[in-house]
């Protein structure tokens, strides 16, 4: 079995990437100097190195609903969802 971080969002107001970024900065430890961006996040989930919650695990994954940021139509959305996809270390789970 995958030893596997799982952070919940499903019912929060993700309706932008600041607010997914503040959903994710507790639970995964973030440092006060992550760059809130998607390189940022690339270099989280998949170089490791920055969040010592992330690196105990072999994979993230995030659980969000298909509404706001991450509703069909929504080009931020479809970014951090495709980074996601790419990632070997970290998955999106939408609802």
């Amino acid at each position: 079995m995958t030893d596997e971080l799982l952070i919940d969002l499903r019912g929060r107001d993700l309706g932008t990437l600041d607010a997914f970024w503040d959903a994710v900065r507790e639970p995964c430890a973030l440092p006060a100097w992550f760059g809130r961006n998607l390189d940022a996040w690339w270099d989280v989930i998949e170089s490791r190195g920055i969040s010592r919650v992330i690196d105990a695990h072999e994979v993230l994954v995030v659980q969000a609903d298909t509404a706001g940021l991450f509703a069909p139509d929504n080009p931020e959305g479809k970014r951090l969802a495709g980074l996601f996809a790419e990632a070997t270390r970290a998955r999106l789970e939408l609802a």
